[in-house]
């Protein structure tokens, strides 16, 4: 069995994983990572993000086409299959997978394709396809194995019409009647992708409003919106039992009501990936989701050990587990470094939403007086353009020194549209007000323009 010695191996090649591999090869330690799957990229390449908003993507192009008055010269409305729309989908993860392989090549890191298991707080085997083993040893370890979707054991995710967020990828058909089971995030937008294909959707909630961490307009306007798209939302439910015969599947819910559907997809809740890691071994112990505690430092409670990503639980978003990635590397580099806990919220329905700060609700039971600065996409010029006429840019402000306090948008663009207020936010005393929206020139016609509508709004409300 060959052993390798390293400064930093890393487990996980995600987006916490190549940022922390990259940033530490970049300060010239001897780095290795180590993936389970054949080809890098972890979960946000291949079931998560990038085939999820690819898929999205394509579905958004074709409600456009179908919609847009100008092509019905060409002939009648368009209907594509689900597989179909994966398989370009998946061009995309390709294009990914290439380009991430080439930065550890470049950055001559070491790549073991395997399962990493600790034999000791130093040590990590490395099992692979073939059952043969290598052995790591490390200075300094960064688990970044992510997460992937709980599976509850009382239903049968074996069955070929029973899905969760993974697997419902490979789908080889296109149903005509879909149940959702989780109105959070992931359900939300798999909603709005099949919805957008003319599947009949019914969304199962636990709650009694959808993403309640939004802005409670927001979440409305979700909720409106997915409706307008044939989506049926049942809030307050929890599931019995799900069923699954060769033509369909039943849900059975505590309320008594019963469900048939084409295919059930499961999209409530995700596990950490530390099962295989061998943590026993070590003394560290995941919670019951699987994931790892890790302090403002990122690290474990082995000094040396470091976690970032999925697998830490909060906010589960790639882009927050980049930067935890980076910044738990610069921490074992000591180099200045900072903790995580300001990230915008990205949500890839259709239309989509984002936000950055504090809700009304959350500064109404603060007891901070606040003012509302809106702009309607229906009022700006670029968006009658392009006809994406729906949606909102919200800015919540302090009545009386106009320090913004939350951004909120839904509509097109709503993800890249709300970094323009995030900037401004994150600026120092006076530098974050409001005015700045009225004194900086926006190009017209451009959807950032909605900040001076809003800020304009805005300030006739306070004077």
């Amino acid at each position: 069995m060959a052993v390798h010695n390293y400064d930093v191996v890393v487990i996980g090649t995600g987006p916490a994983g190549e940022s922390a591999a990259i940033n530490a090869a970049k300060h010239g330690k001897r780095v290795a990572v180590v993936e389970k799957q054949p080809v890098v990229g972890g979960n946000c390449t291949h079931w998560g993000t990038i085939p999820s908003k690819a898929l999205r993507h394509q579905v958004k192009q074709i409600m456009a086409f179908n919609t847009n008055r100008m092509f019905r010269d060409i002939g009648e409305p368009r209907w594509f299959s689900f597989p179909r729309i994966m398989e370009r989908s998946r061009v995309t993860i390709d294009q990914q997978v290439e380009m991430r392989t080439r930065f550890y090549a470049r950055n001559r890191i070491d790549l073991f394709a395997g399962v990493a298991r600790f034999k000791d707080e130093q040590t990590l085997l490395i099992r692979d396809r073939q059952e043969g083993l290598e052995e790591l040893v490390a200075q300094k370890v960064i688990i970044a194995t992510g997460s992937r979707p709980y599976r509850p054991a009382d239903i049968d995710f074996r069955h070929p019409r029973i899905y969760e967020s993974d697997t419902i990828l490979s789908l080889s058909h296109t149903p005509r009647t879909l149940v959702i089971f989780g109105a959070g995030v992931i359900g939300c937008e798999y909603a709005s992708i099949f919805s957008g294909l003319g599947v009949k959707v019914d969304l199962i909630n636990s709650r009694n409003s959808l993403l309640s961490f939004l802005d409670d307009e927001i979440s409305d306007a979700l909720s409106y919106h997915l409706r307008k798209h044939g989506v049926l939302i049942r809030h307050n439910e929890e599931y019995d039992r799900v069923v699954g015969d060769e033509s369909g599947v039943e849900v059975y819910l505590k309320s008594g009501k019963k469900l048939r559907a084409d295919a059930f997809l499961w999209a409530n809740g995700r596990t950490g990936n530390t099962d295989e890691l061998g943590l026993e071994n070590i003394g560290l112990e995941a919670n019951g989701r699987g994931q790892l505690q890790v302090d403002e430092h990122y690290r474990t409670v082995i000094p040396h050990i470091y976690a970032a990503g999925d697998v830490i639980g909060w906010p589960s978003l790639a882009s927050a587990a980049y930067d935890q990635g980076l910044n738990a590397c610069d921490e074992l580099l000591g180099r200045d470094y900072r903790y995580v806990n300001e990230v915008p919220t990205g949500i890839y329905t259709i239309p989509e939403i984002s936000s950055f700060g504090r809700t009304e609700r959350e500064l109404t039971e603060a007891k901070v007086p606040y003012e509302v600065a809106q702009a309607f996409f229906k009022d700006t010029a670029r968006a009658q353009i392009t006809g994406d006429t729906v949606g909102m840019l919200k800015i919540l402000f302090h009545q009386d020194t106009l320090e913004i306090y939350g951004i909120h948008c839904f509509g097109d663009q709503a993800s890249e549209i709300v970094h323009i207020g995030q900037a401004i936010m994150q600026q120092k005393g006076e530098a974050n007000t409001l005015k700045y929206f009225v004194n900086t020139t926006f190009n017209y016609p451009t959807m950032a323009e909605a900040y001076r509508v809003a800020a304009q709004n805005g300030l006739n409300r306070v004077f």
